[in-house]
């Protein structure tokens, strides 16, 4: 069979991570069940040339999580969300080439974080200068529980919502260590914030391990998203249909949160 990849979309928030484990709800659990519902495999560890781009913390969500697999022509998005749940969600596909490996011959990635930052709290210029220093060519083994591969190269960018409480920071880099998305927005934060200084980064950055008082922990991790992962020449194709019912899908889902804030608020007002 073909190789054929998907861009699949998810609310991380009900879900232990991405990648598969024993006992408890993950994505690639419900992504394997979808695919043995469909006969796509029926046996084995996993679908023969399964791969995925990334493996999102638990609680991340995604809009271009990529996985790759041999698929008969009539797996569509569509036919992959008729037994997937409504908090995953295929929208586009690509015909691949055979040796295809989604998680190897990506050249990039790219994550956004909602920080909740208000003016009052965050310095705007303090939290530029903390995204300038930890950009580009850095061993960031302070930064991740990983204790190899923790040189990278990541670029990072912010910009607040006009006369809004949010930044929207963007890490975009060809690869990440465990975590490490996570603590430099909370290394940024606490530079921005005045808890850190700018030399801070200095010291994380050095070659010298953090003691454990000095150490950055991760921000938390429902405001990530796994927004783009790109493979040069690989041209993705929208399921129009499935696109269509995902927006609606999500859009409900952004409502229910919405009424819940304001029962929240109203909880808190009635305190005063």
């Amino acid at each position: 069979m073909p190789m054929r990849a998907f861009r699949v979309a998810y609310d991380g928030t009900p879900y232990y991570g991405f990648q598969r484990q024993p006992d408890v709800p993950t994505v690639e659990d419900a992504l394997f069940d979808a695919l043995r519902a469909l006969e796509v495999f029926d046996d084995g560890h996993r679908p023969t040339g399964y791969a995925a781009a990334g493996r999102t913390d638990a609680g991340v969500s995604a809009l271009a999580q990529t996985v790759a697999l041999e698929a008969p022509d009539w797996l569509t998005p569509r036919a992959l969300n008729s037994e997937l749940p409504e908090t995953i969600r295929a929208w586009a596909h690509a015909d691949a080439p055979e040796d295809f490996h989604a998680t190897h011959h990506a050249d990039s990635r790219t994550y956004t974080y909602h920080l909740h930052a208000p003016p009052a709290a965050v310095d705007d210029d303090r939290f530029d200068a903390a995204l300038a220093a930890l950009s580009g060519p850095h061993d960031f083994h302070n930064l991740t529980p990983d204790d190899r591969l923790t040189e990278r190269a990541p670029t990072l960018e912010a910009v607040r919502e006009e006369h809004g409480d949010y930044l929207l920071l963007t890490v975009h880099a060809g690869g990440f260590c465990r975590e490490l998305v996570r603590r430099l927005v909370s290394l940024a934060r606490a530079v921005g914030t005045g808890d850190a200084s700018l030399e801070k980064i200095d010291r994380v950055l050095g070659p010298d391990p953090l003691p454990g008082h000095e150490g950055i922990p991760p921000a938390p991790p429902e405001p990530l998203v796994l927004t783009d992962v790109s493979y040069p020449g690989l041209a993705f194709e929208r399921d129009t249909e499935a696109a269509a019912s995902t927006r609606e899908i999500f859009d409900r889902r952004r409502i229910e949160r919405r009424t819940a804030a304001r029962v929240s608020r109203q909880l808190r007002d009635g305190m005063e």
